[in-house]
């Protein structure tokens, strides 16, 4: 026995029903009409939504070869667990993550040789210049919190990011409106028109980075980009000299997650950016399939800067190939209160003044 198809509303999404009145399809729910031919082809649509196929191949990285390690050395801080790298000239330091020492654990070994290195563009001087130019302009930034003395530890850190590779043909519906007001002598209309918007095509990515730290907070890494690529050199352990470097511990497979999280964020944004004209516009179905899909390791150089204040750490980092410092700063809370005082005195006597006008009039 045949069943009967059932459509809902493209409004509101409540089943719809034949009104032998108007010999059209109707919502009971929204009281919304349509033609079946409207109907018949918007499920033709829905048809097509489909699963997103995101894979990826993640073979980065190259194993050490027999001598490429001699000369480095592996560095634990006994206080948060974090490993970086170093030549076996780097003096005893302090932890570029929490401030702790750190102690030399002995010869490199393990993990994947990187394949790409960005030089570090930017010295220690230039930091120190970026944190105090940071600081201008921050009119509730406490005043001693200036003070460059406050500064407890620069440090030159190549940071392990997995670079990936992918085309992306996407596919995007998205539920729209236009809203129309109009009034006569006795009543005003709104007539609401929907629409059902579809979004088909390519983009490509190159480069998406993912820090593949974990003592590396990913939005603080992410803040800090763009990173030129196109000046990334071959892999040489001589970069390393004077500079530490953080060992991975995400690799390219679990880091997938986050990189099909930013292609996903970044192609419908771009896609819905096509999408004009209307009042309102609400995504409903999305499909992104990845093809060609690789990853790169690479090392990219960052400075971390780390202060403390009133028993409290900061942390800023600077891109050490642009110069682009992020960082979040303390509040002076006597500054805001007398700020915020302020203001409030500023809208106060401007009501006051408009209650006055209007009472004039």
């Amino acid at each position: 026995m045949a069943t009967l198809q059932e459509y809902k509303c493209p409004c509101c999404d409540g089943a719809i029903e034949f009104d032998t009145s108007s010999q059209k399809m109707k919502c009971p729910f929204c009281g919304s009409e349509f033609e079946l031919e409207t109907l018949v082809s918007y499920d033709n649509e829905l048809k097509n939504d489909s699963e997103s196929n995101m894979q990826w191949e993640t073979n980065a990285g190259t194993e050490w070869q027999e001598g490429e390690t001699e000369g480095l050395r592996n560095y634990q801080c006994n206080s948060c667990g974090g490993e970086i790298v170093g030549d076996d000239t780097l003096a005893a330091s302090k932890c570029p993550y929490c401030g702790n020492p750190i102690v030399m654990m002995g010869q490199f070994s393990g993990n994947l040789k990187p394949e790409y290195v960005i030089p570090f563009k930017f010295d220690k001087k230039a930091a120190k210049e970026a944190l105090m130019n940071h600081y201008k302009g921050k009119k509730f930034l406490p005043k001693v919190f200036k003070d460059q003395n406050h500064i407890d530890e620069i440090k030159g850190v190549y940071v392990p990011f997995w670079l990936f590779d992918a085309d992306a043909d996407a596919n995007i519906r998205y539920k729209a409106t236009r809203i129309r007001h109009w009034s006569d002598s006795r009543f005003e209309y709104t007539e609401t028109s929907y629409f059902n918007v579809t979004r088909q095509g390519s983009l490509g990515f190159a480069g998406v980075p993912v820090d593949g730290s974990t003592k590396m907070a990913d939005d603080l890494m992410e803040s800090i980009e763009p990173f030129d690529l196109s000046q990334a050199v071959d892999f040489q352990t001589a970069y390393l000299a004077g500079f530490m470097a953080d060992k991975y511990d995400v690799d390219a497979e679990e880091s997938i997650e986050r990189a099909n999280k930013r292609i996903r964020q970044s192609t419908e944004d771009a896609f819905a950016a096509t999408v004009e004209g209307y009042t309102t516009v609400t995504p409903v179905a999305s499909s992104i399939n990845l093809y060609n899909g690789t990853s790169k390791y690479a090392l990219l150089p960052v400075w971390i800067l780390n202060t403390t204040w009133n028993g409290e750490k900061y942390t800023f980092a600077m891109n050490g190939q642009t110069g682009k410092l992020v960082g979040n700063l303390p509040l002076d809370k006597g500054a805001y209160k007398r700020w915020l005082f302020g203001l409030a005195g500023v809208i106060s006597a401007a009501c006051l003044g408009l209650s006055y006008l209007l009472w004039l009039m």
